[in-house]
């Protein structure tokens, strides 16, 4: 999927021109971004805009994420360990404390 982001009041306007005209290549609208199908017709009315706009409209490509090919086991064990934890207000610096499960500040220097 394509993501645009619009940064000025005449790209926002210009993004939901967009969105109401071409709705069929819209997979969802966020206010001041929107998600579009990444297929020809989505990159060029993604690139339109930019064109329109320069600076005001950023597009990224956006990849879903597969959590068991990107995210260590560790951390979905983790995860679903803490989501399953037996008081809801344990911060989860807290409850990783003393077990195998990694740190806030491993997670956070750690890339996917």
């Amino acid at each position: 999927m394509l993501l645009v982001v619009t940064y000025s009041q005449a790209a926002r306007q210009s993004l939901r021109n967009v969105c109401q005209t071409h709705g069929d290549c819209v997979v969802r609208r966020f206010g001041r971004a929107a998600l579009l199908e990444a297929t020809e017709f989505g990159a060029f009315q993604a690139l339109r805009l930019r064109e329109k706009h320069a600076g005001d409209v950023q597009v990224e490509r956006t990849v879903p994420l597969n959590e068991f090919a990107d995210v260590p086991e560790r951390v979905r064990d983790a995860a679903a360990a803490y989501g399953s934890r037996e008081c809801a207000s344990t911060p989860y610096t807290k409850f990783a404390t003393g077990t195998d499960h990694p740190s806030p500040e491993s997670m956070t220097d750690a890339e996917l």
